[in-house]
């Protein structure tokens, strides 16, 4: 099972437009090379950006860079201690109901699963078996055989990026 496998178009684009948002933010330099038009530290504490949906999503999708989207399940996908939100998204309406974080963390790699998989197995998901795709650290989980959560871990220099993605039903997104 794949990462993008997990997820529904709709929630991929609200992935996507969440990484357009990213890269707008590059303006051109004289040399050709793209570099962020404000400090990166700054964009994520300055201002919450909301994404507009792309024309495949749901219309109930929201997608927010540097904080949670409102409405988005905290209980389903809490945010570890200490991480910080790059982005959020959430489609409750959706069937099943779609929910994406992406964080940082000063955190090793191993930490952060960690902490997802007995967050996610205290909720009853199964993790699958499988650590890693492709040298990315990346587990999956499975509740009812129909409802799905992916992890994914990169690491470097001290700090731990991850993305963690679940398609469930309506009822379990709180």
């Amino acid at each position: 099972m794949t990462a993008i496998g997990n997820f529904k178009p709709a929630g991929l684009a609200a992935l996507a437009a969440v990484g357009a948002l990213a890269l707008a933010a590059c303006s051109p330099t004289p040399s050709g090379q793209s570099e962020p038009s404000q400090p990166a530290s700054s964009a994520a504490t300055q201002s919450t950006l909301t994404a507009s949906p792309s024309p495949s999503a749901s219309p109930n999708t929201s997608a927010t860079v540097g904080a949670m989207v409102e409405g988005f399940p905290q209980q389903l996908l809490p945010l570890m201690t200490g991480a910080t939100v790059v982005s959020s998204s959430f489609d409750k309406a959706s069937a099943p109901a779609t929910a994406a974080l992406v964080g940082t963390v000063t955190a090793p790699t191993a930490s952060v699963i960690d902490f997802y998989t007995k967050a996610l197995e205290g909720q009853g998901f199964k993790a699958v078996p499988g650590d890693n795709v492709g040298g990315v650290a990346s587990k999956d989980f499975v509740r009812k055989d129909n409802e799905t959560v992916n992890l994914s871990v990169v690491e470097a220099a001290g700090v731990s990026t991850f993305t963690i993605g679940a398609n469930v039903a309506a009822e379990s997104a709180k």
